[in-house]
């Protein structure tokens, strides 16, 4: 086997590297059109000048959220320097018309120099045009690209290119086993931080290889050689042979960003606002029983990756289920007095907007599992496979299956398999809009008749 073992290290600083420079192109760009405007206004009288600052500081937000949109700052753009030159040109474009339209809808278009206007338009195409090859010339330094990619060996051989991560799966205890936990979380691991991932492995492995990295919520691919005698370009090629994509990313960055702020700008005020509820039942739980305030437990997240959960302690201390094996069954005596209401008032998940505000977690997602759960009697991976397909997102406080009504035990297996089904489809439909109806439909199912 041929190619370069790099340093897990490496990866970060190869992913941190590219987002820096998404927020660097946003910076020229926003430079580059108020520079425009200023220069445009010192052709003018000092009013003309401020008129030109004033257009400037105008444009730049709404280009930006154009450009946001358009995929101005996507990969694409960075790689390809003229892609996201002309993408950029046409936001700045649109954010000079529909400031030009407001302004004329208000009836203070008097206020602007038509020379300044018409200058800084000018000018505009050409400071976003160096702004965009200064970043071109740093970007294009990067030996190796900006794309963080790993290579997964298991037991095979294949020649690599330069700049290749390369993992052997024996060594790092991987085997492609759906019914081992801590094997899917040492992935997880491995994986987090990569933008791609390819597997060359055995030909009875694939398939279940495919399987496990459906989870993964990384582009992933499988080496299939026997694909290079057919010419399957339709398929993919990595280093000249062919490959199958068989996993992408969920969300795009931009994508990512949307749910992220959404997330904050939620979950920070909500934290400030109900700060006073969370002491109150915090000292309700310690005089009401012996034992910590809140309850932890490891669950799986993002990538099928275990994190801590927290939630107010609703049970006895000495009864705490660890490993989440036994369901809360309705008037279960390990319940607390406190821990029936704040259960079946949904208070006890409220500490897991610390998971949101640590990235654990997500407002919206599907509900993390903790590792002994079952439906029925069989582990919930054991009921159905693609039980690890849901992890390829951040799990969330609320769904859209707790949004539906699919709460409480799951005694049998058709109980996981409504909520997976309702799982998948958030994934293959997600949206922004789609998280903040759900969000506004959970209200309606705080109080379930699940919840004890």
């Amino acid at each position: 086997m041929l190619g370069t073992s790099l340093a897990t290290g490496s990866r970060p600083s190869r992913q941190g590297l590219r987002y820096r420079y998404h927020v660097g192109l946003a910076v020229a760009d926003a430079s580059a059109l108020f520079v425009s405007f200023w220069i445009a206004g010192l052709l003018r009288t000092t009013a003309a000048v401020s008129s030109g600052v004033v257009l400037g500081l105008l444009l730049v937000p709404v280009t930006l959220l154009f450009a946001l949109n358009n995929g101005s700052y996507s990969y694409e753009a960075l790689a390809n320097w003229r892609h996201g030159l002309g993408r950029v040109v046409i936001a700045a474009m649109q954010a000079l018309a529909l400031v030009l339209l407001i302004a004329f809808s208000v009836q203070s278009s008097e206020q602007f120099s038509r020379l300044v206007f018409g200058v800084g338009v000018t000018l505009t195409p050409i400071t976003l045009t160096f702004g965009r090859w200064m970043m071109h010339r740093r970007t294009r330094r990067w030996q190796y690209g900006l794309l963080s990619k790993l290579v997964i060996v298991d037991r095979c051989s294949v020649a690599l290119p330069p700049g290749i991560e390369v993992i052997d799966a024996d060594v790092a205890g991987l085997r492609p086993d759906p019914r081992d936990p801590m094997m899917l979380n040492r992935l997880g691991q491995i994986v987090r931080g990569v933008d791609s991932v390819l597997v060359c492995c055995q030909f009875e492995h694939r398939a279940d290889w495919a399987h496990l990295l459906k989870g993964t919520d990384v582009q992933s691919h499988v080496l299939i050689p026997e694909f290079d005698a057919l010419g399957g370009t339709a398929v993919g090629q990595f280093h000249g042979h062919s490959t199958m994509q068989i996993s992408t990313g969920v969300l795009d960055l931009r994508e990512r960003f949307q749910k992220r702020l959404l997330d904050l700008s939620l979950t920070i005020p909500a934290i400030v606002l109900l700060t006073p509820l969370l002491l109150v039942i915090a000292l309700a739980i310690k005089l009401d029983t012996r034992g910590p305030v809140l309850f932890t437990q490891e669950r799986l997240g993002r990538g099928n990756r275990l994190f801590k959960l927290y939630k107010f302690r609703s049970m006895h201390s000495k009864d705490a289920d660890a490993n989440g094996a036994t369901s809360t069954q309705r008037g279960d005596a390990r319940v607390t007095r406190v821990g029936r209401f704040i259960r079946a008032t949904s208070i006890d998940e409220l500490p897991q907007l610390f998971n949101v505000l640590a990235g654990d977690m997500s407002l919206v997602g599907p509900r993390p599992h903790a590792l002994g759960s079952t439906a029925g009697m069989e582990l919930f991976w054991d009921v159905d496979r693609r039980y690890w397909h849901r992890h390829a997102l951040k799990p969330g406080i609320t769904g859209l299956a707790q949004v539906r009504g699919f709460r409480g035990a799951t005694l049998e297996r058709d109980d996981l398999i409504v909520r997976l089904q309702s799982d998948l489809e958030y994934f293959e439909r997600w949206s922004i809009w789609r998280d903040i109806g759900i969000l506004a439909s959970t209200f309606r199912v705080i109080v379930h008749r699940n919840a004890y």
